[in-house]
């Protein structure tokens, strides 16, 4: 009645979530490496960019609309790949789905994703990437990559900034693991939330779909992943290959020269090096080494439409969103996702109108230097 449900921007989405999330969900979605530092950085550093507003330009109409791999997208931005959704609300991954199908966008779809890749890439009518993580020798990750290619992906996104998994002290403090093992703790935790939790048990419990019977451990070491391993995806994979994960410009030329199709701009949300530099600070570092012409990806800390318009200025070519959705749908399920992002949609739109631009090509000039 009052308003105090709906999402007027991404901090009301997670606002809902932190009350409707099991304490131990909300961690495990929110959380961070370390104290938070490199998150938080990385948010000032997106906060404290400036803007150039325009006057007396005619921007009655405007474009969002952009090419990603040669497929036209309604929106300049897709969805990140994120692991285990269904934790959210169940159904989370297939909702993503169907929104990235509506507005012809990537979606991400997660080695650890809670839905299986056939269904994932059936449901987006196509419009899926599959995430790839290394695991153990590699053998298995290879036969992942074939499962892939045959369920018809086009685009592989490979995640190379988790050689260890971050350690993330508020998923430790509730003993997070998947599968869940119930204590005490988390025996209380989910009684106190009922909402999630009955529905949670009427949908089944969510699971890693791709791996029902085993044979990936999220914790797991992937140290042993090395140059030779990137070669080797590269040889075996005829789609479009996307390394994520990259903070150094260096990494980014060599990549380059190995025959990527694209790098993404990504510190993993904070979840990785606490000590990280801001990934949005090195986005315009890596698209100077790169030049202008090389497809350049990004996500990391984006929770409005003027985050996606200053991350495409700072040289991305398309942005990725994530944990906001995830709280989006904990907070109201499909309707809570689609409230947010139409805000996403309005907020890029505005934006735009306020800078005195009709798209979404050379915004580079929109930033106000030394403001």
């Amino acid at each position: 009645m009052f308003g105090w449900d709906n999402i007027h921007c991404a901090e009301d989405a997670r606002r809902l979530a932190r009350r409707r999330l099991p304490w131990m969900v909300f961690d495990y979605i929110d959380g961070a490496a370390g104290e938070g530092h490199g998150e938080a950085l990385n948010r000032a550093a997106l906060r404290d960019l400036r803007l150039r507003p325009r006057v007396l330009c005619n921007v009655a109409l405007r474009d969002l609309s952009l090419e990603v791999f040669g497929h036209p997208a309604r929106v300049p931005f897709g969805i990140t790949p994120m692991g285990m959704c269904n934790l959210s609300t169940p159904g989370a991954d297939l909702m993503l789905a169907r929104l990235a199908a509506r507005d012809r966008v990537p979606l991400g779809v997660s080695t650890v994703a809670s839905t299986p890749l056939e269904e994932m890439i059936e449901t987006a009518e196509g419009h899926a990437w599959f995430q790839l993580y290394f695991s153990g020798d590699g053998s298995g990750t290879m036969a992942l990559v074939e499962r892939a290619r045959v369920a018809g992906y086009e685009t592989l996104v490979v995640t190379l900034d988790v050689p260890e998994v971050g350690r993330r002290p508020r998923e430790l403090r509730h003993g997070f693991r998947m599968p869940f093992r119930i204590g005490p703790r988390q025996f209380v935790d989910f009684a106190l939330h009922p909402r999630w939790s009955f529905g949670t048990l009427w949908h089944g419990r969510p699971e890693m779909a791709n791996f029902r019977d085993g044979g990936f451990d999220r914790t797991a070491s992937r140290a042993v992943a090395d140059w030779s391993y990137m070669r080797r995806l590269r040889d075996a994979w005829p789609g479009k290959l996307v390394i994520k994960g990259v903070l150094d410009a260096d990494d980014a030329l060599r990549l380059r020269d190995e025959g990527v199709d694209a790098i993404q701009v990504s510190g993993h949300g904070g979840r990785q090096l606490d000590g990280a530099p801001p990934p949005v600070l090195m986005l315009e570092k890596i698209r100077t080494a790169l030049g202008p012409d090389f497809p350049l990806f990004f996500d990391s800390g984006l929770r409005s439409g003027e985050d996606i318009v200053k991350a495409h200025a700072m040289g991305a070519d398309f942005v990725f969103v994530g944990r906001p959705l995830l709280f989006a749908m904990a907070a109201a399920g499909e309707r809570g996702l689609h409230q947010l992002w139409e805000v996403l949609t309005e907020e890029v739109s505005l934006t735009l109108a306020q800078l005195g631009r009709t798209g979404m090509t050379r915004l580079g000039t929109c930033l106000a230097r030394g403001a």
